[in-house]
């Protein structure tokens, strides 16, 4: 529990610095604005495509892995959905709300905690996490969102809403640079490496900047996504895994404790970015974030019995 928490520390300290700088003014709304910029297409993207350039394809994939994830995770996206729409909200808005409860903070949090409480031997499954996250679900946010702006579904501006989302092209440029297994030069690794270093504490100041300032929301619908993305997402996975597709029990209990982070900072990112829902999502993630310093020691300490 206590290196849980010392773990966490410094994402909630970074998430607090930013919250002061906008409290004060110091970081206004418009710089929160370009910090979010710059770390949605240049900061993440290097992340992003230096972590799958350097995938081992051929020995993390894991078809019952991925088939329990994304069936779980989808279970906990209708979910959401469904109850997002009986509250009469807009199709976009309902689809962030979604694409919130089920997209924990695996880059940020779960690829070096993680590792380190479940040992090495959890790259694989966090990373595969990490992927469907990215690939399958990030597409999907884009594909919905951009649909309902444009009142059908038009395979042009589908097409360009997914070019147009710096993660899912980096993600898909690594992808292809490691299936082709090409060598990374050192220069390039290296500046990827020092821009991708800036997205976590750039993420987690926007996300704390974004906070400041504003008039607050109503408690409930933070409360209701943090609830979704910390309790239902790996009860969700934990059936999935364990009872439907018989997910090998190390590899499974990894892909439980990844669905039991906190929702992802990039979710905000995201948000800002198609202009759905930024202070809502901004909220879930302070109140999973903060909660899952009692609930992650709890699910992980379950997994390892």
């Amino acid at each position: 529990m206590l290196d849980i928490f010392l773990k966490t520390l410094p994402f909630f300290a970074l998430i607090g610095l930013g919250w002061f700088a906008g409290q004060i003014r110091f970081f206004t709304a418009e710089a929160t604005a370009w910090l979010t910029k710059f770390v949605f297409y240049f900061a993440l993207s290097a992340m992003l495509f230096k972590f799958s350039a350097n995938l081992k394809l051929a020995e993390l994939f894991d078809l019952n892995f991925v088939l329990a994830y994304l069936s779980g995770s989808g279970a906990v996206w209708l979910t959401t959905f469904a109850v997002a729409k009986a509250r009469k909200l807009p199709t976009a808005l309902a689809a962030m709300e979604s694409h919130t409860a089920m997209t924990g903070n695996t880059g940020f949090l779960g690829v070096p905690m993680l590792v380190v409480l479940l040992g090495p031997a959890a790259v694989g499954p966090v990373l595969m996490v990490l992927s469907c996250d990215l690939i399958v679900f990030s597409s999907i946010i884009t594909i919905i969102i951009t649909a309902a702006r444009h009142g059908r579904v038009s395979v042009a501006p589908i097409a360009m809403g997914l070019l147009k989302n710096p993660m899912i092209v980096s993600m898909g440029a690594g992808l292809i640079w490691a299936s082709l297994k090409l060598p990374m030069p050192g220069p390039l690794e290296e500046f990827v490496t020092l821009l991708g270093a800036a997205a976590t504490p750039g993420a987690l100041f926007a996300i704390g900047a974004s906070l400041a300032g504003k008039s607050a929301e109503k408690p409930a619908p933070a409360i209701w996504l943090s609830f979704g993305k910390l309790f239902l997402h790996p009860l969700a996975i934990a059936i999935t895994s364990l009872m439907i597709f018989n997910v090998d029990p190390y590899a499974a209990g990894v892909m439980i404790a990844a669905a039991a982070l906190p929702v992802a900072g990039n979710v905000y990112i995201l948000a800002q970015h198609f202009g759905v829902a930024p202070q809502r999502v901004s909220a879930a993630i302070l109140v999973s974030t903060a909660v899952s310093i009692l609930t992650v020691p709890a699910v992980i300490h379950w997994v390892q019995m």
